[in-house]
């Protein structure tokens, strides 16, 4: 797993997380986690790249508890145990990609 702490002062807006991801040669999508959504403990085929635009986001990657917030990155390896909790009183913006092998 690999993060990258957002250390700008302006956070970046959703077409620039685009044109981050674009540059990095994935595909992204735009995803809303609810107030309090849970997504339980889970693994992917693929690579997940995820940049959080608002809100946060605390995960559990392979029992390293990580809170993500605003301008952070992840990038998660495939078959790696993960689980995600939005902790925020607003709901979790994220722009998401899958990168394959």
């Amino acid at each position: 797993m690999i993060v990258i702490r957002w250390q700008a002062p302006l956070r970046p807006t959703k077409e620039q997380a685009v044109m981050i991801f674009r540059a990095e040669d994935l595909n992204p999508r735009e995803e809303i986690l609810s107030k309090e959504e849970v997504y339980p403990e889970h693994r992917h085929p693929f690579d997940e790249v995820r940049m959080i635009l608002e809100g946060e986001l605390s995960m559990n990657i392979n029992g390293n508890q990580l809170l993500l917030r605003a301008g952070d990155k992840i990038m998660i390896p495939s078959n790696t145990k993960h689980s995600q909790k939005v902790i925020s009183d607003v709901p979790c913006l994220c722009v998401v990609a899958n990168r394959p092998f």
